[in-house]
């Protein structure tokens, strides 16, 4: 998790800080075969050089960004744990839990989804 030392040192609220690395060590403990990267300043999670997940900060929420195909598919699951989103991202507001089980599923959404993609996005 070295490659977001330097993300996550630049967080200036502590709790904020910490659920962060929380969010991004369980993570990496899930699916160690990720590779943990900084892009764009974003904390972000590749797998055979192709995008997975990212994230981001912002003041009332950590966003959480897996691409529209994987949000689309998880709509009404994002509703239906308390979170609003875009077409490109996830807000989780700090003071809600996290919804480990969705994130997993959307991961495991984008893994298998892109087991052949070439390229960082989809096209």
């Amino acid at each position: 998790m070295e490659a977001f030392k330097t993300f996550l040192s630049g967080i200036d609220q502590r709790e904020h800080q910490q659920r962060t690395e929380e969010i991004l060590t369980w993570i990496h403990q899930q699916f160690p075969h990720l590779k943990p990267v900084i892009k764009w300043n974003q904390p972000m999670f590749t797998d055979h050089e192709t995008f997975i997940i990212a994230f981001s900060t912002a003041k009332k929420h950590l966003a959480v960004a897996p691409e529209n195909a994987a949000i689309h598919t998880f709509s009404n699951a994002i509703k239906q744990a308390g979170y609003e989103h875009t077409k490109e991202l996830i807000r989780i507001p700090w003071e809600s839990p996290v919804n480990y089980a969705l994130l997993q599923g959307i991961i495991d959404f984008n893994i298998k989804d892109k087991e052949n993609t070439t390229t960082f996005w989809r096209k």
